[in-house]
């Protein structure tokens, strides 16, 4: 018996030592140790650390990321150094290779993981910051060494208190700003003669090229109260610029921090949120913290939008959970308590302040949906706040608007879209805003135009070469009218052709609308006493027609400041009005904003030999001119010749 008993026990041993030996393999392949993959002093803490130089980073060591997959609480992930890759992203500029276990071997190098700080022996080594390909079975991901990184506080007075690493510890050489592979694109200049609305149409089935060997891990714009279709739409835009767009959860509605200097917030190895649109529906991009000082969080380890100098929100996230994958592995996470501002986004992270404060534009939608008859149905308010940045407002301002009144009941395809509101800025400015759009032969769908024409003026005002914009407000209603409503000018009829100095000029015009009676518009228009006598042009036109030469003066002038830009777009005819002119044969020059009727031959001369490029010359100056809101997209042109007895 006894014998019988040692002979079973020598299996159970052998199985027991298989075991124990496959358990080794496995935390051999992962390249971490046992101490290494759960470190007794639990996730990092805000405060100095000390920071492991490139130069000491070894093939084979074993390193602990952090990084949050569920809540706010970061978890250790095992870190196997495979080498450095020379100036692989710029000149002077390092990246460190490495291989991630535990977790991570199972999602990959996820979104939202960007900035996930690496400790070697209790020295912060740099960033995750990269991944390679997009198929391969391992989490292999490229490290922000972290003299890299805390260059970012050159630009804004100082490095984080007492960061810098023990002796032999050096910065990275800087060189040049980094390799083009890496840079965002900037989609406006191939498509500079596309409004914003013509954009995001036709980027919604371009074809992307594949992905590189080695990117940044995408930043997930995640967008709250967007409807999907409004999403879907404005998808391919963003993916253009290098940012990939998807659903999640809000901020509140305020962009200020909520706590007074935001101690205790944003550890290394949390989730962090750049707030790029709070209120009634938001956008914000995810990352990972890599280090906080007490004041001053670095993040990301790569660029978000590489804006350099930014003002924009900063606040907490909470994970809901990861998505394993090896296409496109992404953190799912709802934004939370704004607790700081961002102030630097540069090719190797990100900089923000805790308890600072980011100034937005405040907007203000009100909807007003109206049934037949024009009874208003029902209406409601809406409010958000937009980062401000010359490439990012016009775009965000946009997708908000639009979905403002797509993502409602109300919505409808034969719906027509009336805008009026106003653009609040500094110095008592304002723009005045007035606009309609219906379905019509573009393939541009009605509200996505009306919120492109918005953005538009965004656009021209961030670009004038004057100075910055100060935003103090946008004001807008939309009212959403139940009938597609186009109306074209089809005839003209005067009483009489023949008129005086101070006679009324009186007669109607005939519209053919887009369904229904056509409309017959009675007008009366003065002839001024200083009329000459001879010839006088009757134009009834639409904006677009009258606005036609002085536009394209103003476009061919680059040189604008911000008072003249204002001036220009405040000069802007809205289309919902029928304009009837008298114009008298006389030449007028538009030269840049300014429009010169009854110019003498020798100044016009003058200006054609100093500012030929800014000049356009129309044959004939207004006389005299009035306008109708006809609550319709009027277009077309008609004209009449009048004789002065």
């Amino acid at each position: 018996m006894p014998a019988k008993v040692h002979g079973n026990a020598q299996p159970a041993l052998s199985r027991t030592c298989v075991v124990l030996l496959a358990l080794t393999a496995v935390l051999m392949s992962t390249g971490v140790s046992r101490s290494q993959d759960f470190p007794a002093s639990g996730p990092p803490k805000a405060g100095p650390v000390e920071t492991l130089a490139l130069s000491e980073v070894k093939p084979g060591m074993q390193a602990t990321a952090w990084t949050t997959f569920k809540g706010t609480v970061p978890e250790a992930v095992p870190v196997e150094v495979i080498g450095v890759l020379r100036n692989i992203w710029g000149p002077g500029q390092h990246i460190i290779m490495a291989k991630l276990g535990g977790k991570a071997a199972r999602t990959n190098v996820a979104g939202g993981m960007s900035g996930s700080p690496v400790y070697y022996d209790g020295k912060l080594l740099g960033a995750v910051s990269l991944r390679f390909s997009t198929f391969s079975p391992d989490a292999i991901a490229g490290i922000t060494p972290i003299d890299l990184i805390l260059e970012i506080n050159e630009f804004d007075q100082g490095r984080p208190v007492q960061a810098s690493g023990g002796a032999g510890s050096g910065r990275a050489s800087s060189g040049t700003r980094g390799a083009g592979s890496l840079e965002l694109a900037n989609t406006v200049s191939s498509t500079e003669n596309l409004g914003l609305a013509e954009q995001v149409w036709s980027a919604q089935n371009a074809e992307f090229p594949a992905d590189p060997y080695m990117m940044p891990i995408e930043t997930p714009l995640t967008f709250a109260g967007l409807n999907a279709g409004a999403l879907d739409m404005f998808s391919g835009f963003f993916r253009q610029s290098g940012v990939r767009v998807m659903q999640g959860g809000a901020v509140g509605a305020s962009s200020a921090a909520t706590s007074s200097d935001g101690v205790g917030s944003l550890n290394p190895g949390e989730p962090i949120a750049a707030v790029l649109v709070s209120g009634d529906s938001s956008a914000s991009g995810l990352g990972t913290v890599t280090y906080n000082d007490g004041k001053r969080i670095l993040a990301f380890g790569h660029p978000m939008f590489n804006m350099g100098p930014i003002e924009m929100p900063m606040a907490t996230a909470d994970v809901l959970t990861v998505l394993a994958s090896q296409f496109q592995p992404v953190k799912f996470a709802n934004s939370a308590e704004i607790v700081g501002a961002l102030r630097q986004d540069r090719h190797s992270g990100i900089m923000g302040v805790l308890g600072e404060t980011a100034r937005m534009i405040p907007l203000h939608v009100h909807i007003k949906t109206f049934g037949d008859g024009d009874r208003l149905i029902k209406e409601k308010n809406l409010s958000f706040n937009v980062f401000q940045n010359q490439k990012w407002t016009p775009p965000l301002m946009m997708i908000t608007i639009f979905n403002s009144m797509f993502g409602m009941n109300d919505f409808a395809l034969e719906s027509t879209f009336r805008l009026k509101g106003t653009i609040g800025l500094g110095g008592n400015q304002s723009i005045a805003l007035e606009t309609m759009r219906a379905a019509n032969d573009s393939p541009v769908p009605a509200p996505l135009a009306l919120a492109g024409w918005v953005g538009n003026k965004f656009q021209k005002l961030f670009t004038n070469s004057g100075e910055y914009p100060a935003f103090e407000s946008v004001d807008l209603t939309i009212e959403l009218l139940p009938e597609r409503r186009l109306a074209v000018i089809e005839q003209v009829a005067v009483d009489a052709r023949d008129v005086a100095p101070g006679d009324m000029v009186t007669g109607k015009v005939i519209l053919r609308p887009y369904r229904g009676p056509r409309i017959i518009q009675p007008f009366e228009l003065k002839v001024p006493p200083n009329a000459q006598k001879g010839p006088l042009r009757l134009l009834v036109t639409d904006a677009a027609t009258l606005d036609r030469n002085r536009q394209a003066a103003v476009d061919r002038n680059r040189l604008l400041s911000l008072n003249e830009t204002v001036s220009a777009l405040n000069r802007e005819p809205a289309n919902n009005r029928l304009y009837i002119t008298l114009m008298q044969p006389v030449v007028t020059a538009h030269l840049g904003v300014k429009t010169l009727p009854n110019v003498p031959l020798s100044v016009l001369n003058v200006m054609r030999n100093t500012s030929p490029d800014r000049l356009a010359l129309e044959p004939q100056s207004v006389l005299a001119q009035t306008s109708m809101d006809l609550h319709s997209i009027v277009s077309g042109s008609h004209s009449i010749t009048l004789q002065v007895k």
